[in-house]
């Protein structure tokens, strides 16, 4: 018993103890810091000055040919992108399933409900999907998706390859063919 309070008292006395420390709440000793200053002159890495530039004159020239250089492959890469066909970007799934019927009736409902939408069903053995729109970056899918969650729950957003439009498929050429 005597051990317990003595136990109990040294407790009591060890972490009243910790009250006897007194640290001010204004800053303690911070004002002896105030006039501190230290040189780091000496340890610092030292560079050579830089040379000053020269004159745009003669840059001029250099940068007129660095232009039409430039210009020159931008317009060769976007030449090499129209003879592409096909397009990579991302599509809306609202249907995937083996039921033809129900297949037609959630592409009638997509019409009805928006009609500003492009809507297409594709049937990939042994299933019928109902896709939506035809989107570049998923971002520009991401508002059309929100709309689209609302009707159909049960809709993502899937990775698409499509025909691109270009100018003479828009005339009325005829590309047969084109997935061979």
């Amino acid at each position: 018993m005597f051990k317990k309070l003595n136990v109990y008292l040294l407790s009591l006395l060890v972490l009243s103890s910790c009250g006897i420390i007194n640290i001010r709440k204004s800053g303690g000793n911070i004002d002896r810091y105030n006039n501190y200053t230290e040189d780091l002159q000496e340890s610092r890495v030292q560079f050579a000055e830089l040379p000053e530039p020269e004159s745009f004159s003669t840059e001029s020239s250099s940068a007129s040919a660095i232009d039409s250089d430039l210009n020159r492959r931008i317009n060769q890469i976007a030449q090499e992108n129209n003879k592409e066909l096909f397009a990579n970007g991302f599509t809306i799934l609202i249907y995937s399933g083996v039921d033809r019927e129900k297949a037609f009736e959630i592409r009638n409902e997509a019409y009805s409900e928006f009609p500003k939408t492009q809507t297409y069903m594709e049937y990939e053995q042994p299933r019928y999907l109902v896709k939506v729109g035809r989107f570049i970056n998923k971002i520009e899918a991401l508002a059309t998706y929100e709309k689209m969650n609302v009707v159909f729950p049960t809709s993502r957003i899937i990775r698409g390859r499509f025909l691109k439009f270009t100018e003479e498929s828009k005339e009325g050429e005829n590309i047969d063919n084109v997935e061979r």
